[in-house]
């Protein structure tokens, strides 16, 4: 999660909203790594979990993600939930809930829905606090005309 902060830290000094994320092989090792880049790329697909299993998925050369972790500063979309569901990743650790989006348990519960073709376990709240501090102030810099 670490790492995920980092990256998350990093997108918000772009303009994007601070969510970062990495996949971890079954050994640990990060295979892939990224941030929201929707803002500087001009692209909607560019949440950090997206760029991150894209990443993963060039380094096992290979779309399935079987045995990888997923570890996000904040709860995956829809649109990345359902991108961990097609890429088969296992495990999604996550950071702050998302009261508003949440596609892991919080809004709607995509990664474990009992109809899909595959079900991820979702592990939340790693370094919530922090995770959520940098989406705070992110915000609330904006709303006060300080750059984000």
């Amino acid at each position: 999660m670490g790492r995920a902060l980092e990256l998350a830290a990093a997108a918000a000094a772009d303009g994007d909203i601070p969510v970062g994320a990495v996949v971890v092989d079954a050994d640990g090792v990060v295979i892939g790594e990224g941030r929201n880049t929707r803002e500087r790329d001009g692209d909607p697909t560019g949440h950090a979990e997206v760029v991150a299993m894209r990443a993963a998925a060039r380094a096992k050369g290979e779309w399935r993600l079987e045995g990888c972790t997923l570890v996000v500063t904040l709860e995956p979309c829809p649109m990345c939930a359902g991108a961990v569901v097609a890429s088969r990743v296992p495990r999604v650790v996550l950071g702050a809930w998302d009261p508003k989006m949440g596609a892991c348990g919080s809004v709607w519960d995509v990664v474990r829905d009992r109809r899909s073709i595959h079900r991820a376990e979702v592990v939340g709240g790693v370094r919530e606090g922090e995770a959520a501090r940098l989406l705070v102030d992110f915000f609330e810099g904006r709303r006060g005309g300080v750059p984000g």
